[in-house]
């Protein structure tokens, strides 16, 4: 099918929705160390309470993508139904997470969040590639990096606006949740919702591609076997130019989450001098706070600069090329995750907002540039489940993370949680070299 040019609104009206993905992405992203922190947990806990979100990344992404490849309603269409089956779902986690009395509870929360937001996330991908002819995927996929950087700029920068806006304040010695981090759960659960919404009311979708009958035949016998065994199919013949990316994802996405891991309590307690644990002193529970409140708005600067520079990546990438663009966003990023080593105290706080952006740029790219490469080499039938069988390659390294990293962190760095971040920022200098190695031919 020849696939006709969309206009600038209606590419704007189908990445919408990403914007309230988003923001339950952040939230997730700048709040959960320290969710978990205030209910007791560790530095060396940590990573494995993080283990939620690339398990259910590893299962449900293939799954959905499969799924959604092979769904069509003449109203509901392709992809929506996931769109909006998984905003409801992520809407009622989002608002039970900062309600949380006890740290199982919040484990156990995070798992079916992550699942959730992987239901409307994961055809959120393949929505790009059904509707947009080649020549304006990376435009499409860039629009969705811009909404990511929207949206997080809100999201992250929520607990403290309610602080030092608002005024929310919790009384002196609060050892639970703080209000103003549940507020900001609320408000991003409504966002999530009615943003989704949005792109499901305001975009059609093409039927799938007409395929002979007898093969209509078959599809209708499939079952979960047949369904797993295209899959496998799939993983087995991936295209030279995925396998190549996918080397890149796997050294890139470890380097994120151990920046998620440790960045917010580690501006709380190594740059600030504060403490979560219950019972501290006030004081110090309360520059924790503030740190974290700061980190969280640093987190705005970066998702910023991601919407701002999401405007100028199809420019660059037109000019130097996609690998090229994104080799040097990668290390940009990953040198600045190095710099927090050389940030001491309170007084130098204001550095990490230039920090957070460079790795703003860095994200921008990781967000657009992977899947538009990507999507230029895999077969139109089979964009879901390909976009499925990518996401094993962010995933895979992060539960090795989440398994091993929390002994790394006891035994070796010695609960340094900065020192975690420089590595990830080495990981993602490594990954924008190995992009290099790309072909461009498929």
């Amino acid at each position: 099918m020849e696939k006709k040019q969309l206009g600038f609104w209606e590419i704007w009206n189908m990445s919408f929705g990403f914007m309230g993905i988003q923001f339950g992405w952040a939230l997730q992203m700048a709040n959960m160390s320290s969710i978990y922190e205030f209910l007791g947990a560790k530095p060396d806990e940590i990573p494995m309470l993080w283990l939620a979100a690339p398990l259910t990344g590893l299962i449900v992404q293939p799954i959905i993508g499969y799924m959604s490849d092979r769904t069509w309603h003449p109203t509901f269409g392709r992809r929506r139904p996931y769109f909006f089956i998984g905003a409801v779902l992520s809407s009622i986690a989002l608002v039970m997470m900062p309600n949380c009395s006890e740290l199982w509870m919040a484990a156990g929360l995070l798992w079916i969040l992550d699942s959730s937001i992987n239901i409307s996330m994961e055809p959120f991908r393949a929505f790009v590639a059904d509707k947009l002819p080649e020549n304006q995927r990376t435009f499409g996929f860039s629009m969705q990096s811009l909404f990511i950087g929207l949206g997080s700029v809100v999201a992250s920068a929520l607990p403290w606006i309610f602080t030092h806006w608002v005024g929310v304040e919790d009384a002196a010695g609060h050892t639970g949740i703080p209000t103003n981090v549940k507020l900001s759960f609320y408000i991003g659960a409504a966002a999530f919702f009615l943003f989704v919404l949005y792109t499901i009311v305001t975009t059609k979708e093409y039927p799938p591609q007409e395929i002979p009958d007898r093969e209509k035949v078959a599809e209708r016998k499939r079952g979960f076997g047949a369904g797993a065994a295209e899959i496998a199919h799939a993983i087995t013949h991936m295209p030279r130019k995925m396998k190549q990316l996918a080397l890149v994802q796997f050294l890139t996405w470890p380097g994120l989450f151990l920046m998620w891991f440790y960045y917010t309590p580690a501006v709380g307690a190594d740059i600030f001098g504060g403490t979560a644990a219950e019972g501290a002193d006030p004081a110090l529970r309360a520059l924790y706070k503030q740190g974290n409140e700061l980190a969280g708005l640093t987190y705005s600067v970066q998702n910023l600069t991601t919407f701002l520079f999401a405007l100028a990546l199809p420019v660059l990438a037109g000019r130097i090329g996609k690998k090229f663009t994104h080799q040097l966003c990668l290390t940009i990023g990953g040198a600045a995750l190095i710099m927090l080593q050389f940030i001491h105290g309170a007084e130098q706080a204001h550095l990490l907002f230039a920090v957070m952006a460079c790795v703003g740029i860095a994200w921008a790219s990781i967000l657009s540039m992977p899947y538009s490469m990507l999507s230029d080499c895999l077969p139109a039938d089979k964009i879901g489940v390909y976009m499925g069988i990518f996401n094993f390659f962010i995933v895979l390294p992060e539960i090795i993370a989440a398994l091993s990293f929390g002994w790394v962190m006891e035994h070796v760095l010695h609960e340094n949680r900065m020192m975690a971040i420089s590595i990830g920022g080495c990981l993602l200098i490594v990954a924008g070299l190995l992009t290099m190695r790309i072909q461009e031919e498929v």
